[in-house]
């Protein structure tokens, strides 16, 4: 526990004297500041070090009484999920946290992932950050380029500067993706925004089973056990990374950024965790919501006079389906819960060994259910893959009924149907993406701190936002906001602190402004009311999307409509005026114009004008041992033609992979099994494209090349696909379909291996190092032969 009481330990000699002792103090604005400066000192002319005395030593100290800080940003769960607000799923961790603290029932975030997690963890709105959408979506725009200014310093960097130990666990996804490669720079990464330690993954998403993980900077393989689960794993690293800090640091204070890659897609979890939802969602979703909201009132989470708004037309009724399709849909919910209660169930383990070490009383924990809406990202009817709906491909019932019974296994990356997000927002409209509603926007949050908070089991309803966060964080560590970091001024906070609602539940709102955007998708909230507009829909990637000036737009008076069930827009068009000029003025001072409603296009970054690393170069020479190339980082083949050149030196019989891309759920691969050399394009784990050579290599050097020509630049295009071995051509074969905009999130190229996943059943995952030695891979872009 802490028990020294200076915040820094200044000069002994009269320069400084330290902070917050009974010596004469410096005032608090001295750590507006950051970094906090050494004193000098005068000149020693004392000659032998015996008969000198020596200064004290500089030591940065945060406030003795500061409190650990744990922030927890669970990922896609809906408002109307978790049992601690009303939903289906058990999560006894959060409800055992909000009876000793306190709920939130108008907390807000952006509607995605990225923009939410920069304004959580800079206090600034996403758009202030650059990052209008995700990291992969950025563009040449001011507000969207996925460079977070150096003048909005993250909440991390001002604690560790100001005495904290700090770390990040989970995933991370606020990275530039033309940064995530060995060249750097590591100045956006975790450990360069002011984390000490980070372990997790730099994507949207990862494998669960078999995830891409860094150690700070470095790529680490995952332990390879029947039983592993990433969820277990970044936890049992923040636990003892804790223990450690406390056991060698005790005095000082701790920031643990803990953020799960659930539970977004793809939906990972234990079988017995999915067996114990086993019949529990047969009702359907429409009843799901009933059920929901009846709870949420019989909570007092939601107004008693509040009312269920409607489902979009856009979404069918759960009636509208087959048996099958019922049968399907159940249990994708079923998972769904199950991933939802294995993460909880890790977090309680994350709590109870901070109330095993004497922590807990004095940890601010901070408990986020969902960094947006629940995701609708899987489309009508849900995918087994769900890196077919990222790249615009909806999914249909038939590809899926042979993955019932192992739906959420390592044999699938699944998703659920668009109506389990509906209803996992209940009571409101819409979801994930959708800004403009509170079924994208709205998430339950927990404040819990023993000693901080005196209230208990307690619901608060002022409106809140993630860029409140870091407000609240400092406040309650006694700090100031540094106007200045590193050399650079610093924009402000747009949040402030929630800390007045702490022992008030009646507090007069403070946040009463606050704007909305994400694909068009844009909407205003001020002083109790809120102007929003409907642009587009998560699942309906349609090129022909209505102009954005001529987008309908709503009104409601949430200070009495809760739920946003009763459009004002016709009865009071001034008051819809008004909200639309502040929207602008909000806009504008933001950086959220111009609008980009397109979103699988922008994954190419020519297309979307954001930076390559490879920049307008044809072709790139790679060498055995680079693994982990990300996606960003490569050459563009996706609809393109073509070639992979390589010299190799085998012995007899070669095994294993000289080039991989992606995974088991889609990708390409070129390796050698019992000495015969094969290419094989993995089309979303649905279609496999193989060509190979009918005899094997003879022991010694060898050249190998494969060409591809696509059939059409459209995205998606099939095309031609031939084999040569030291100039001879030893096959060929067609590939009729192929991804069009993004093979994976986090798993990339390796060179004389397949690493995470393997993009052929060919081989083994785990086990397909090359067996002979690769000199180099060129891989260049062709023209097609005229």
């Amino acid at each position: 526990m802490r028990t020294l009481n200076s915040l820094v330990t200044l000069s002994a000699c009269g320069c400084l004297l330290a902070l917050m002792s009974c010596a004469p103090r410096v005032s608090g604005d001295a750590r507006s500041r950051l970094p906090l400066q050494a004193p000098s000192h005068q000149a020693i002319t004392t000659l032998d070090a015996r008969n000198a005395t020596a200064p004290e030593q500089f030591q940065i100290k945060a406030p003795s009484e500061a409190p650990n800080v744990v922030v927890v940003l669970i990922d896609d769960l809906g408002f109307g999920h978790p049992s601690a607000f009303g939903g289906p799923i058990n999560m006894p961790t959060a409800e055992k946290l909000a009876q000793g603290g306190l709920r939130y029932n108008k907390f807000h975030t952006t509607a995605l992932c990225s923009p939410t997690r920069v304004a959580l963890l800079t206090g600034r709105n996403h758009h202030v950050n650059n990052a209008g959408a995700i990291m992969e979506l950025a563009t040449a725009f001011p507000g969207n380029t996925g460079v977070r200014p150096k003048s909005v310093a993250p909440l991390a960097q001002m604690l560790q500067m100001n005495g904290y130990s700090t770390a990040a666990f989970g995933k991370y996804h606020e990275t530039p993706p033309w940064e995530v490669s060995v060249s750097g720079p590591y100045d956006r990464w975790p450990t360069g925004s002011g984390f000490d330690k980070f372990y997790g993954f730099i994507g949207g998403e990862t494998n669960q089973w078999a995830p891409a993980i860094y150690d700070g900077v470095t790529r680490v393989e995952h332990e390879k056990s029947p039983t592993y689960h990433f969820t277990t794993d970044m936890t049992t690293q923040a636990i003892r990374w804790v223990r450690a800090q406390q056991s060698l640091t005790p005095d000082r204070p701790f920031y643990v950024y803990f953020a799960p890659g659930a539970t977004h897609a793809p939906h990972h979890v234990p079988k017995e965790f999915i067996e114990r939802y086993r019949g529990k969602f047969d009702q359907g979703w429409d009843k799901l919501r009933e059920e929901t909201f009846a709870r949420q009132k019989a909570m007092g989470i939601v107004p008693q006079d509040a009312k269920l708004t409607l489902r979009p037309k856009e979404i069918k009724a759960w009636d509208e389906h087959t048996a099958e399709q019922k049968r399907l849909f159940a249990r994708q919910m079923e998972t769904f819960a199950g991933f939802a209660e294995h993460t909880d169930r890790e977090i309680g383990r994350l709590v109870n060994a901070l109330e095993e070490m004497g922590e807990m009383e004095n940890t601010l924990f901070v408990y986020i259910l969902g960094d947006n809406g629940s995701s609708a990202e899987g489309g009508p009817e849900g995918s087994y893959n769900e890196m077919m709906a990222l790249n615009g491909i909806i999914g249909n019932a038939s590809q899926m009924m042979n993955h019932i019974d192992d739906w959420g296994s390592p044999d699938t990356f699944p998703h659920f149907a668009v109506g389990w997000a509906h209803a996992g927002n209940t009571p409101f409209q819409w979801t994930k993406q959708v800004a403009s509603h509170f079924g994208g926007t709205r998430n339950g949050m927990i404040v819990h701190w023993p000693r901080g908070i005196k209230a208990h089991g307690e619901l608060r309803s002022q409106f809140s936002h993630v860029v409140d966060i870091a407000p609240t964080v400092l406040e309650a560590a006694g700090l100031p906001f540094p106007t200045e970091v590193n050399g650079v001024k610093q924009t402000p906070f747009n949040g402030g602190s929630l800390n007045y609602t702490f022992e008030n539940p009646e507090a007069k709102e403070r946040h009463t402004t606050q704007y909305f955007e994400m694909f068009g998708n844009r909407g205003i909230y001020h002083d109790g009311w809120t102007a929003v507009t409907r642009h587009s829909i998560p699942w309906v990637l349609d090129p022909n999307l209505p102009a954005l000036a001529d987008d309908v737009w709503e009104l409601y008076h949430v200070d009495k409509d809760f739920t946003q069930a009763e459009d004002l827009a016709a009865e009071k068009p001034e008051k819809l005026k008004e909200l639309q000029r502040v929207f602008d003025q909000e806009a504008i001072k933001n950086h959220v114009y111009p609008i980009d409603d397109r979103r699988s296009e922008r994954f190419n970054a020519a297309i979307a004008g954001r930076p390559d690393l490879l920049g307008g170069r044809t072709e790139l020479t790679v060498y055995e041992g680079m693994t982990g190339i990300m996606e960003n980082a490569f050459l563009n083949l996706k609809s393109r033609s073509y070639s992979i050149e390589t010299e190799v030196e085998v012995p007899a019989r070669v095994n294993g992979v000289i080039i991989a891309q992606a995974g088991k759920f889609g990708g390409w691969t070129l390796y050698a099994k019992d000495g015969r050399i094969f290419h094989e394009y993995n089309y979303f784990g649905l279609e496999h494209s193989k060509i190979g050579s009918s005899s094997a290599l003879s022991p010694g050097k060898h050249s190998v090349r494969l060409e591809y020509y696509t059939d059409d630049a459209k995205p998606g295009s099939g095309g031609k696909a031939m084999l040569f071995v030291n100039g001879k051509k030893v096959s060929e074969g067609s590939i009729p379909k192929t991804q069009p905009f993004v093979y994976s999130a986090d798993e990339g190229v390796d060179v004389g291996m397949d690493g995470e996943t393997a993009v052929s059943r060919a081989y083994k995952e785990g086990d397909n190092r090359f067996g002979g030695k690769i000199d180099y891979v060129k891989v260049k872009l062709l023209k097609n032969p005229d």
